[in-house]
């Protein structure tokens, strides 16, 4: 299993990358965001990948960081969804907005990816829920950051709530201003995360 190429970039597109180690040509399929971040032709590179195997082809994908492939590993995992139209999904948000929408329950704005339509919206919310609340780690290392105390500390929910939410906005490139003012008047109680960051996304002009 090949987990990782590094090499220098031989020949790049926004879909499609092809990085040469030691006279060897791989070639990758990439998301937009991976693209964007690829150096110039000649440029040193190390891409994670995953391959996938099928019947009649052999396919190797690549990925900025460890945390995208892992995304695009629960994204595939999902019924209906090939690696294609993961690699769309990851080009529309970067793994921490992803992890936002889909714990917001935001279906619209999952709907917004090419080739996404609603049902398969509510479908993918569905699914990547359950694994993503397994996994908050996701959720970028704002949220990584915030480790949950052991079960013998006492600690409060609504808080904790808090914290996640704001955690998760400040990982998807909002300021702290603009998090302070999409949560004002919350404190919290009653409230799951994914309603905290629904309500604050909506204040942002994020659920169209």
């Amino acid at each position: 299993m090949i987990s990782q190429l590094h090499g220098t970039v031989a020949e790049a597109t926004p879909s499609m990358a092809v990085i040469d180690v030691n006279g060897v040509g791989f070639e990758l399929g990439i998301s937009g965001t991976t693209a964007a971040g690829l150096p110039q032709v000649g440029g040193e590179v190390l891409l994670y990948t995953r391959m996938v195997v099928r019947e009649d082809s052999c396919t190797l994908f690549g990925f900025a960081s460890k945390d995208e492939r892992t995304m695009f590993d629960k994204l595939v995992a999902v019924s209906g969804v090939g690696a294609k139209l993961a690699l769309a999904i990851l080009t529309t948000f970067s793994v921490p907005q992803l992890y936002a929408v889909v714990m917001a329950e935001d279906d619209k704005g999952m709907a917004t990816v090419p080739g996404v339509g609603k049902k398969t919206a509510q479908r993918l919310i569905l699914e990547l829920k359950g694994a993503f609340s397994k996994d908050r780690s996701l959720a970028g290392s704002a949220v990584a950051a915030s480790i949950p105390l052991p079960l013998d500390v006492a600690r409060p929910v609504a808080p904790n709530a808090m914290d996640d939410a704001s955690a998760a906005l400040l990982s998807m490139g909002f300021t702290p201003a603009e998090v302070s003012l999409a949560l004002s008047g919350y404190d919290g109680a009653d409230m799951r995360v994914e309603d905290l960051l629904a309500a604050a996304l909506k204040r942002l002009g994020m659920d169209a």
